[in-house]
């Protein structure tokens, strides 16, 4: 038998990666509509890649196979052109789904997952599209952790936390909105277990202070205590999971409300009790005997029950099965903890991480222009180019034109004389003669007028920069400067009317 010709579809699927791409407001104004054309998330170019290529490579290369991609319903056409185009080579069976929301009224992740829970039939892994991991942390890495954690003692989930990384000074200003403090967690390091969240109601309760309770301290003695870390919003997830949440529907932010909530049902009994119904519905510990003879965490008198049941195949007593399910499921929540020295991540939910992992993928290029000659031709000889720059295809920079340390987007035109330095220039903009340009980012299609200086700037796709204007620090959206005409007076409006009749008895023959 060719084992090679064995269907991919007849293996029972392990894992679904549920991809979650939302609005994007945090990145206003480059997720602000163009006009009737809206800016997804999940396709804002990150080193001239869209975003979620990051993500789906890294589920390709775990080795998962069946993608749930939630999108809003208006960000749909653009996305699902996206993932069937001919610059999409992955093998992943994606399942586009939408939901009916606007940009103004935000969905929470435990309302998506409830929506979507008839596809979520299995074990999944919850991902954000913003999340770019580095090399050194494969998805697997998670999974097998979860593998491990599930089935020695039941663990609910996996969670995956990174060590924040100091931004450089005066690396992008103020006015571009408050970077995100870490959350304090605290976690028990022997066991890899997450133990608490800070959530926004415990920091407005206690500013200095952390509320704990004893029975998580009898239980965890020895824990750690940290706020330099942040949440990757990479969930791997039990199926339990699902059914939880269709319990407790006033849940809507996984993060700030399900996850803290979760991790206090491993040392809160009466929790447990109330939703052991859902919570043991697929414990598969017991069936896994040869995983628990090489545990650690159970004692070998409970191991050698479990098997010694399974062999004879005799049921448990109710006793014993109560006993059992106290060790063996432990509804533990798992942490997988990232330091800065493994490795560069980082998640795009602001405009000051946006420039940031752009920058930080400039850092291993070697001039990167493009390897297609008729598109290199498109760069004249004159322009001077640093080595950690990043030109895309079908871009035109003219003579005496300087770049350094940007990434620039495809079918640009940056005129002559033109001095770029830090930026990003999303695709299709157009930058005049004598423009100059320092830690700006422009969304696409935007246009910046002859001798123009822009400084530590963000545009909305679309906007354009009068020719000569100097502007530093500022989000720039369209409504500044398009504004609505203005009503004509009575008089004037009369005036009008009355040249009209002119003209129409002057037309009567």
């Amino acid at each position: 038998m060719d084992l090679d010709t064995v269907k991919s579809d007849l293996v029972t699927r392990e894992f679904l990666a549920v991809v979650l791409a939302g609005f994007g407001n945090e990145l206003l104004p480059l997720t602000n509509d163009h006009g009737d054309e809206p800016c997804p998330k999940a396709l804002l170019p990150v080193a001239n890649k869209p975003m979620i290529e990051y993500t789906l490579i890294w589920l390709e290369q775990s080795g998962i196979k069946d993608v749930l991609l939630i999108c809003p319903s208006m960000h749909r056409p653009a996305i699902y052109h996206h993932i069937h185009s001919d610059v999409t080579t992955s093998a992943l069976r994606i399942d586009l789904q939408t939901y009916d929301e606007s940009q103004d009224s935000g969905v929470g992740t435990c309302t998506l997952l409830r929506q979507f829970a008839p596809r979520i039939t299995g074990d999944f892994v919850l991902v954000p599209c913003d999340f770019v991991p580095p090399p050194s942390l494969p998805l697997s890495v998670l999974l097998n952790k979860f593998r491990v954690d599930s089935v020695s003692d039941g663990a609910l989930a996996t969670t995956c936390w990174y060590e924040s990384h100091k931004p450089e000074k005066n690396a992008s200003p103020e006015e571009w909105g408050p970077i995100a403090s870490p959350t304090l967690i605290i976690w028990d390091d022997l066991s890899g277990t997450l133990l608490h969240i800070d959530t926004p109601d415990d920091v407005d309760r206690n500013v200095d202070e952390v509320e704990l309770r004893m029975s998580m301290l009898s239980q965890y003695p020895k824990t750690k205590l940290s706020s330099k870390f942040q949440d990757s919003h990479v969930y791997v997830c039990r199926s339990s999971v699902i059914r939880i949440l269709q319990e407790k529907p006033h849940l809507d932010s996984f993060r700030e409300e399900f996850l803290p909530w979760l991790c206090k049902i491993q040392y809160q009994k009466t929790k447990r009790e109330k939703y052991k119904k859902a919570l043991y519905a697929d414990s598969n510990v017991s069936s896994q005997h040869l995983a628990l003879e090489h545990s650690t965490l159970l004692p070998h008198s409970d191991v050698n029950q479990v098997n010694a049941r399974s062999t004879l195949s005799m049921p448990p007593s109710p006793t014993e099965e109560d006993e059992m399910k106290d060790h063996s499921a432990s509804l533990r929540v798992g942490i997988t903890i990232r330091r800065a020295d493994a490795g560069f991540a980082i998640r795009v939910n602001s405009i000051h991480n946006f420039l940031e992992i752009n920058r930080r993928f400039l850092s291993g290029t070697t001039y990167a222009l493009p390897l297609d000659p008729k598109n290199r031709s498109l760069i004249d000889q004159k322009a001077q180019i640093s080595s950690d720059t990043i030109i895309g295809d079908s871009t035109q920079v003219s003579e005496r034109t300087t770049i350094k340390k940007s990434v620039i987007g495809r079918h640009c035109i940056i005129g002559k004389m033109a001095k770029i330095v830090g930026c990003v220039v999303l695709d299709h903009c157009v930058i005049e003669d004598g423009v100059k340009l320092d830690g700006c980012i422009l969304g696409k299609n935007t246009k910046v007028g002859s001798k123009a200086e822009l400084s530590r700037c963000v545009t909305q796709a679309g906007y354009e920069v009068s020719p000569g204007e100097t502007v530093k620090g500022e989000k720039l959206d369209v409504s500044d400067w398009t504004a609505a005409p203005e009503e004509n007076t009575d008089d004037e409006q009369d005036e009008e009317d009355g040249s009209d009749e002119t003209d129409d008895s002057d037309d009567v023959k």
